[in-house]
C-alpha cells in the first residue's frame, strides 16, 4: 500500500495530557481557563449584582435600610470606587515593571509562568469588581429622593473591599515568588511533579522495542502545515485505542517539546490497511505556541539551566545564584536517576506495541544539564567546585546503569578545569567537591 500523505493546520481545542499510572491508564487534565476570562467574569458579576440586588431588596426588603445618611453613603461609595480605580492601576503597573525586570533577570520564558499565575487574574477581577459593584450601587443612594440607603448593598462593597485587601496581600506574596531562590524551587518543583506522573520506578522493564516496527511499512503520514508551533502534550491513551482498533502502529516522529513548521512530519501510521482518520490523529497531539512542563521534564531542566547561564554572564557575574540552580538540578536527576526512562513504547490491553513516542534518555537529560553550565562557568571555581559535588554524589547514590555516563561527565569536567585554570593551586581548588561551591571541600575516594 503506498503512503498517504496528510496536511494540517494548527490545532484547536481542549488540552489533554495523560499522567503516568499502571499500565496505560492516563488521568486527562483540561487547560485552564484563561487569565483575561477571569477579570471579565468578575466584572460582568459586578455590574449584574450592582443592579439587581439593591432592586430585589428593595422589593422584596423595603424596610431593610442602613441608619447612615445619605452624604456619608455617597461619600464612602464615591472614596471606595475612585480609591480601587486608582490602587488597580499602581499595582499592576508595578507588577508588569517588575515582572518585565525579572525577565531581563532569569528568564523570559519562566515569568511568564509567573505572569499568568491566578492570583493575578483573581486579584484584578476582585478590584475590578469593587470599583464597578461601588459605582452601580451608587446609583441606588436616596433613589428618587426615597432618602435610603439599601443595607444589603452597603455590607456587599464592605464585604467586597475587605476582600481586595485580602487579594492585595497575597498579590504581594506573590510577586515575592520573584526572588532567585523562589524562583528555582518553583521551577524544580514542576519538573518534580513531572517526573513522579510520567516516569515508573526503574525496577519496571524498560518498554522500548524498536525492532517490531522494523517490517511494517509506513501507510500514512501527517504534516504539518501552518505557522511554527510547539508539541505541547500528546494524548497517549486516545492514540492506543485507535490504532488497536485499526490494528496498526501510530509513530510520533517529533517530541514533547519539539517546534514544528511548514512541512515538518509529526507522525506515521505503521502497518494499517485502510486509512485512519486525520482528525483523530490530530486529536491526539495538542500543538500551541510555546513549551509547557506537562509532559515534558527537559522543560524544567531548560530553565534551570537558563537562570544559571544568565547568572554566569559578565553582565551579571553572579556564580552563587548558578550553584543555587545546580541544587535543584541536582534532585531532579536524583530522581530522574531513580525511574524507567524509557518509556516510548505504548501497548494495548493484548500487549501489542500500538503507539511509539521519542523520551530523553539518560545521556539526554545529563547533556542538558551540565553542558552549557561547563561551558559558561569553566573559569568559575565556585561552579566547578559544585559540579564536580553533584556529579560524585549521583555516582554514590545511583543505580550502576547510570554510571557510565556520569563518569564520562566526570571526565568532561575535569576536562574543563585543565584547560580553564594554568596555575596549579587554582586548578587543584576548582577539582574540590563542594556542595556550596566556596564552602566545605571534599573529595570522595574512588571517583575521580
Amino acid at each position: 500500500m503506498g503512503t498517504e500523505t496528510i496536511e494540517h493546520g494548527p490545532m484547536r481545542g481542549v488540552l489533554v495530557h495523560p499522567q503516568r499510572s499502571r499500565g496505560l491508564g492516563h488521568k486527562l487534565r483540561i487547560v485552564q481557563m484563561r487569565p483575561w476570562l477571569i477579570p471579565l467574569a468578575y466584572a460582568l458579576s459586578a455590574v449584574a449584582t450592582g443592579f439587581t440586588v439593591p432592586r430585589f431588596s428593595g422589593i422584596l426588603l423595603p424596610k431593610l435600610t442602613s441608619t447612615m445618611s445619605v452624604g456619608a453613603a455617597i461619600g464612602m461609595y464615591s472614596a471606595i470606587a475612585s480609591g480601587m480605580i486608582a490602587l488597580t492601576g499602581i499595582v499592576f503597573s508595578l507588577t508588569f515593571v517588575m515582572v518585565q525586570f525579572s525577565a531581563t533577570v532569569y528568564s523570559p520564558r519562566l515569568v511568564m509562568w509567573i505572569a499568568r499565575d491566578p492570583v493575578m487574574s483573581h486579584a484584578l477581577g476582585m478590584f475590578t469588581a469593587t470599583f464597578l459593584y461601588a459605582l452601580t450601587a451608587l446609583a441606588w443612594v436616596d433613589r428618587n429622593n426615597s432618602g435610603r440607603v439599601p443595607l444589603i448593598s452597603l455590607w456587599m462593597v464592605v464585604v467586597l473591599m475587605l476582600a481586595s485587601i485580602v487579594m492585595f496581600i497575597s498579590l504581594v506574596h506573590r510577586i515575592g515568588t520573584l526572588q532567585v531562590n523562589r524562583m528555582l524551587i518553583f521551577t524544580g518543583n514542576q519538573g518534580r511533579e513531572i517526573i513522579a506522573s510520567l516516569y515508573p520506578p526503574i525496577e519496571v522493564p524498560a518498554t522500548s522495542s524498536p525492532n517490531e516496527i522494523d517490517p511494517l511499512p509506513c501507510t500514512q503520514t501527517v504534516l504539518h502545515h501552518g505557522d511554527p508551533q510547539v508539541v505541547q502534550a500528546v494524548d497517549i491513551t486516545a492514540l492506543v485505542q485507535l490504532a488497536s482498533e485499526a490494528g496498526s502502529v501510530i509513530e510520533i516522529v517529533v517530541a514533547v517539546g519539539d517546534g514544528v513548521f511548514d512541512s515538518t512530519p509529526i507522525l506515521r501510521v505503521l502497518g494499517c490497511s485502510r486509512t485512519l482518520s486525520t482528525d483523530q490523529l490530530l486529536d491526539g497531539i495538542e500543538l500551541g505556541i510555546e513549551r509547557t512542563f506537562e509532559q515534558d521534564p527537559k522543560y524544567a531542566i531548560r530553565l534551570l539551566v537558563d537562570i544559571a547561564i544568565k547568572a554566569l554572564s559578565p553582565a551579571i557575574n553572579d556564580p552563587t545564584t548558578a550553584v543555587q540552580a545546580l541544587d535543584q538540578i541536582e534532585d531532579l536527576l536524583l530522581r530522574l536517576g531513580r525511574r524507567r526512562l524509557e518509556i516510548g513504547s505504548f501497548r494495548d490491553r493484548e500487549a501489542k506495541l500500538r503507539v511509539l513516542i521519542p523520551f530523553p534518555s539518560w545521556e539526554d537529560f545529563l547533556r542538558l544539564a551540565f553542558d552549557e553550565i561547563r561551558f559558561y562557568g569553566a573559569t568559575s571555581v565556585q561552579v566547578m567546585r559544585r559540579m564536580r559535588a553533584l556529579i560524585s554524589e549521583l555516582i554514590s547514590v545511583l543505580p550502576e546503569e547510570r554510571h557510565a555516563a556520569l563518569r564520562n561527565w566526570q571526565e568532561r569536567l575535569q576536562s574543563s578545569i585543565d584547560r580553564s585554570f594554568r596555575d596549579t593551586q587554582d586548578k587543584l581548588d576548582a577539582s574540590a567537591e563542594d556542595r556550596q561551591g566556596i564552602g566545605i571541600s571534599r573529595q570522595r575516594k574512588g571517583n575521580g
